[in-house]
């Protein structure tokens, strides 16, 4: 996702995306440990996008 994007979700949208985008990076660090991924350059696209979503709540709650 890109930061504009996040910056439009509300903050119901910004948690469920979190809890979406946490499960699938657990989802593939799992499945990268089972059998290596094609692109394991996925894992770390999704860890940022937790990143970014993780900050942007904190900067919300901030306010």
């Amino acid at each position: 996702m890109k930061n504009q994007e996040i910056k439009e979700l509300s903050v119901d949208g910004l948690t469920e995306k979190l809890a979406e985008y946490k499960k699938q990076h657990a989802d593939l660090k799992m499945a990268h440990f089972v059998t290596p991924l094609e692109n394991p350059l996925q894992i770390r696209k999704v860890r940022r996008t937790v990143a970014r979503l993780a900050t942007e709540l904190t900067k919300r709650e901030n306010q």
